[in-house]
């Protein structure tokens, strides 16, 4: 992957004015609004995370459009993708590649570059820096020296794929990629396996027979929806389930990236195999469990009726042969 700075074709640079949260800034003489307390200079750029489309070009926000347009440097997690959005809008700033694997210390250079004072605008391959993505890193090392960070609001996959779902958003968890390794990734899904959230996936289409396997074996048949070439021509929703989907896939190819929308375990299983747990004890070594701890008998009966789901009258009665 090139990790030379790019010019862009045209490029002219001129006086420019990018407005952050408490900021106006200039290339040259640039003027300060709002962080010259605390230690912050007029000379401090600003870092601007800048949503891409995932699909549709349509997508493209004005603001994120005139915000590249006017920084000083484009970080770009593949330059070689991300040429072809720029010359789409007629955006002539130059490019950096920023990426997995130079993600600390391109991170270095480009802190010190906004540290002198310039804008420097993130962009990745698709959808919203800094989410599944290198760009937290910058993001982090930014806050650590004290450069102003403001991010432009844009497409995301894991939020469209969401709201398509039909599964429940009050709730929910991204877990991005599952670990390659593993162990590890073993680890995942057995946390998952107990989360009562709403759970979004990233999968590439050469590893979704594979993980969808895992997840059953893991997770038993869970509801899931499949999400898949999000806001362009094809795009595909499939409201299914784990069996269902394994069934599908042993005789279709998954083709394009997918995010999976998984339900959450419902609260009454959860609660429903706490109760088991608890019953696999005697009731003996359940009282014995809270004496323990120095509770009282009455009180270790009040807790044992609350984990077994009964009445403290029932274990009373259990306890004393009546």
């Amino acid at each position: 992957m090139e990790d030379k700075e790019t010019q862009n074709p045209g490029d002219v640079r001129k006086p420019r004015k990018l407005e952050g949260p408490g900021t106006a800034w200039k290339l040259n003489g640039r003027e300060e609004d709002g962080f010259g307390k605390g230690g912050k200079t007029e000379m401090t750029g600003t870092l601007y995370l800048c949503a891409t489309p995932i699909g549709n070009l349509g997508d493209m926000t004005p603001r994120a459009v005139e915000t590249l347009k006017q920084a000083d440097l484009i970080a770009a997690e593949d330059t070689r993708n991300s040429i072809k959005l720029l010359h789409f809008f007629e955006i002539h700033t130059p490019m950096t590649s920023y990426h997995e694997y130079n993600k600390v210390e391109k991170a270095r250079q480009l802190v010190d570059r906004m540290l002198e004072g310039q804008n420097v605008a993130l962009i990745t391959d698709a959808g919203t820096p800094a989410i599944s993505d290198p760009g937290e890193v910058l993001v982090r090392m930014c806050q650590e020296n004290g450069v102003p960070v403001t991010s432009l609001p844009g497409p995301c996959a894991c939020i469209t794929a969401l709201t398509l779902s039909g599964l429940s958003t009050r709730r929910f968890c991204f877990e991005g990629f599952l670990p390659s390794e593993k162990r590890e990734k073993k680890a995942v899904l057995e946390e998952l396996a107990r989360e009562t959230r709403t759970i979004v996936l990233y999968e590439a289409p050469h590893r979704l027979v594979r993980t969808l396997e895992e997840l059953h074996e893991c997770l038993g048949n869970r509801r899931v929806t499949l999400c898949r070439e999000l806001t362009k021509k094809f795009e595909t929703v499939l409201p299914t389930t784990l069996e269902e989907a394994l069934q599908r896939y042993s005789t279709e190819e998954p083709k394009g990236e997918y995010v999976l929308v998984l339900e959450g375990k419902s609260l009454r299983q959860k609660r429903q195999e706490e109760i088991a747990s608890w019953e696999a004890m005697s009731l003996e070594e359940h009282m014995a469990y809270y004496q323990e701890q120095g509770m009282d008998q009455k009180d270790a009966m009040k807790a044992v009726a609350r984990d077994r789901g009964v009445g403290k009258r029932e274990i009373y009665q259990q306890i004393h042969g009546n």
